[in-house]
């Protein structure tokens, strides 16, 4: 990538929603990587455009109080983490006010009250990834994210974000797969741990020959770990060694809660803070025994359980229908079947008419991905529930959800708060409760 000159000096006035530095010169917006607010930085830029400029900061000349050193030596290289270099509490506070900034000026409505933040540890709490591999001549075999604004692989030993024991695989990965007779058509290893189990899904465009079996039997055995293939989508995994298969599952205790789960499942990143984010979806939600409520984007039945749990009548709706399917047997594995009904729609596509058909509920919970749940906020009617908790894992669509909700059908934002399942990145997961 090609730098320009060094700047003159500048203030940071902010950070942007993907922990950059904001700075203006010259009637320019400067998004600079690597500064934070408050500081004097001095930075080189990598793209200008007539109205921005993103850079790098080159030289901190005032450093914020809240800089600390970065813990990992491959920060500022690999994409995975953005905001290593601000201290933690510091990041999440950088969150809330991302939150409150999209609620405002998207949704234009503010929350009657800010709900304390859900964190928790910063280190090893990565319970999912998806690293790359990639043979590359003059280095051998790369396993490792992604580098920044690149598609090139990082040469990483270590990682401080997914657990010690993982972090340690990294190199003795590298050197299996670069003794694999398909180390060129291996691209990805994806990551899924359990309460008792952990899991690699090997990503492979050929089937190892067998030369190749047993040196990745030899490699789960020592490593304590379970080897998967996947030669297309997400359905066609299936275990290397049929025998060695332990069920990947986890707990949330609160509610006596216990869900198996494929390794290509949608669960959550972060198993510690996703316990207390149920705690605290289920306390504002306030289910009543015998209560019509639904879950939106149910997933594998993460919040429905719960809410049957608290003695809510559940309807679970996902348009993905592998999940669907074992949301209903996790229901059962609980003994909630009888609580519980789940249905297989898409609701990126759900009408008005699709709303009258379901409705009324007492209470619905929404936790849609990054595009929000515009179609179904929209097709409220008349029998619009009383209370909607939004889980969201993109502030913009959920701001621009609240507008409607707020603007539209006459709810009050109550209380809107971040999560900080992500640590060191700049992605923002937020809560926020409804009355109408």
């Amino acid at each position: 990538m090609k730098f320009g000159p060094v700047s003159p000096a500048v203030r940071v006035e902010s950070l942007d929603q993907e922990g950059r530095g904001v700075a203006h010169l010259d009637g320019k917006v400067i998004f600079i990587e690597g500064a934070l607010t408050g500081e004097t930085v001095e930075y080189v830029s990598f793209q200008r455009k007539p109205s921005y400029e993103l850079a790098q900061a080159q030289r901190i000349i005032r450093a914020s109080v809240s800089r600390v050193p970065p813990r990992c030596r491959y920060f500022g290289v690999c994409g995975g983490c953005s905001m290593q270099h601000l201290e933690p509490r510091a990041q999440v506070a950088a969150k809330q006010r991302v939150l409150e900034d999209n609620l405002a000026r998207i949704g234009k409505v503010t929350p009657e009250t800010l709900l304390s933040p859900i964190h928790g540890p910063t280190w090893q709490y990565r319970y999912r990834a998806r690293f790359s591999a990639r043979h590359v001549a003059k280095k051998g075999t790369l396993v490792g994210f992604r580098e920044r604004r690149s598609s090139f692989v990082v040469d990483m030993q270590t990682c401080e974000v997914v657990p010690a024991r993982i972090s340690a695989l990294l190199a003795p990965l590298r050197e299996l797969i670069a003794s694999l007779s398909i180390r060129e058509r291996l691209p990805q290893i994806e990551l899924a741990i359990g309460d008792a189990a952990d899991v690699l899904v090997l990503r492979v465009l050929e089937p190892p020959h067998d030369s190749d079996l047993e040196k990745l039997r030899q490699f789960a055995t020592r490593h304590r770990v379970q080897l998967l293939l996947q030669p297309k989508g997400p359905d066609s995994v299936y275990p290397l060694f049929a025998q060695e298969v332990t069920t990947l599952q986890y707990r949330i205790p609160d509610f006596d809660l216990t869900f198996p789960f494929n390794a290509t499942d949608f669960t959550q990143v972060n198993h510690e803070i996703n316990r207390v984010l149920v705690r605290r979806a289920i306390a504002l939600l306030d289910p009543r025994p015998g209560e019509r409520i639904a879950d939106f984007f149910c997933g594998l039945g993460n919040f429905s359980l719960a809410i049957a749990r608290r003695g809510g009548k559940v309807l679970g709706v996902d348009g993905n229908a592998r999940l669907v399917q074992r949301a209903y047997a996790n229901a059962l594995l609980n003994g909630l079947g009888d609580q519980c009904r789940f249905l297989d729609r898409d609701l990126f596509k759900i009408t008005a008419e699709d709303w009258k058909e379901l409705a009324p509920f007492d209470r619905i919970l929404i936790d849609p991905p990054r595009d929000g749940a515009m179609e179904l906020v929209k097709a409220l009617g008349e029998k619009a529930p009383a209370r909607i908790v939004y889980v969201s894992c993109s502030p913009a669509t959920l701001a621009r959800d609240a507008g409607v909700l707020v603007n539209v059908h006459g709810y009050r934002l109550m209380a809107a708060g971040v999560i900080n399942m992500f640590p060191h990145t700049s992605h923002v997961e937020s809560i926020a409760v409804f009355d109408r």
